[in-house]
């Protein structure tokens, strides 16, 4: 898909019929707004944004104020229609595209309305945010993974520097006092033989590495950091975490689906609706490239994978155990699990690599802390009752059996 609403935020000084439709947009009906949202980014947002930045078409600020409601519905069910009716407004924009043709898209006029109204309401939340762009402060559990704690573990390090920086200044500083007293007390020489000996007894250090005990003692802490050691290697056996393979395009997911917004959909398209999440094809690639970037060595790669008619070998990420099963329309369509959740920021990945250690355990951990949304579902109103009945505790996916071996490994 080159575009989706493919110039309808481009201004050309033309007046139009009808009515602008923006002020009449029900921006406060979130079920609207919110099935907008979805359409858009599975649809548009690979070519457009919401704001006025351009990404492949213009962006769609102000749109609803530029255009009526009756001509937008028109261009977009089939702008070639519209185009080859003359009207100039069509006409001016296919010209000022390189007469670059819009798909036809099959959508519901209700659904091209709740697109443009979440458009609108997207505007609408613009204009209410700070104007200095700072950032507000993350929702509880926002954060994944090593980011879950925030920045503790950097405030942790820095007390610990502090702390062992201050030991070593008391040490020294006691070190000098009793050279001080040592000095003074020689001087004076007014100390017995017994004190005298007392105060200039020098250590014996060889007893230490002599004794026994702490012979025992050294032997001890050896043995259980071998064992330590070896256990982690054992453990980490099989775990990939960090694994950042060279892949045969250098695809940057921080451009794709951080600074662009590309929705996650929009290239692994069975994500919501299958076992696995695809392996995006050459031609969806295509869809924008046949007119970006052409010329780069990178998407040259891609038109010689559809010349020999080979995909593209990319090289497998995240990868399970054949022995486990896992569902990700379970988890994204059903679950409402984000990506980021076992993905980490694959928004802010140059180079992805896997985040999460994808072992037993930390699947486990997530079914026994996951509440599970049991809202409006029949299915669940006994199990839920039963489970109040009995404990206090939230009803999680571990609750309604997410634990049992048999539901990952049969």
């Amino acid at each position: 898909m080159i575009a989706f609403l493919f110039a309808l935020a481009a201004s050309f000084g033309v007046s139009t019929t009808g009515y602008a439709q923006g002020a009449s947009l029900p921006v406060d009906d979130a079920g609207i707004v919110s099935a907008g949202e979805s359409l858009y980014k599975n649809n548009c947002v690979v070519c457009h944004s919401v704001g006025s930045d351009v990404v492949v078409g213009p962006g769609m600020k102000g749109v609803n104020e530029r255009r009526t409601q009756p001509w937008l519905l028109s261009w977009i069910k089939n702008s070639q229609a519209l185009i080859a009716s003359g009207d100039k407004d069509a006409v001016a924009i296919y010209n000022q595209f390189n007469k670059q043709a819009m798909p036809s898209f099959a959508f519901s006029d209700e659904e091209i309305v709740s697109i443009l109204t979440y458009i609108k309401s997207a505007e609408s939340a613009a204009a209410e945010a700070p104007a200095d762009g700072a950032a507000t402060a993350a929702a509880p559990g926002e954060n994944v993974g090593t980011d879950a704690v925030g920045a503790v573990g950097g405030y942790l390090d820095i007390i610990l520097v502090v702390l062992i920086v201050v030991l070593i200044v008391l040490v020294v500083t006691l070190l000098l006092i009793t050279s001080v007293l040592k000095n003074y007390l020689n001087k004076n020489k007014q100390l017995d033989e017994y004190d005298a000996e007392i105060v200039n007894q020098r250590f014996d250090f060889s007893k230490i590495y002599k004794s026994k005990a702490v012979r025992t003692l050294v032997v001890l802490i050896f043995v259980v950091v071998l064992i330590d050691l070896t256990l982690d290697k054992a453990m980490g056996v099989g775990i990939q975490q960090g694994y950042a393979p060279t892949q045969p395009i250098a695809f940057s997911h921080k451009l794709h689906a951080g600074e662009h917004q590309i929705d996650c959909n929009y290239c692994h398209t069975t994500v919501y609706e299958s076992k696995s999440a695809s392996i995006p094809s050459a031609n969806i690639c295509m869809n924008c490239h046949s007119q970006i970037k052409a010329e780069s060595p990178e998407i040259q790669k891609i038109y010689k994978a559809i010349e020999r008619n080979k995909p593209i070998e990319w090289v497998r990420i995240h990868n399970l155990p054949d022995l486990a099963y896992f569902n990700h329309a379970q988890h994204t369509q059903v679950g409402g699990v984000e990506c980021q959740t076992c993905h980490g920021p694959i928004q802010e990945m140059e180079v992805v690599y896997q985040y999460s250690p994808l072992t037993m355990g930390w699947c486990i951990d997530c079914h026994r802390e996951t509440p599970l949304n049991t809202e409006g579902n029949a299915y669940y109103d006994n199990l839920v009752k039963l489970h109040e009945s009995t404990t206090k505790s939230a009803f999680t996916v571990s609750s309604n059996g997410g634990a049992e071996c048999s539901k990952c490994h049969y």
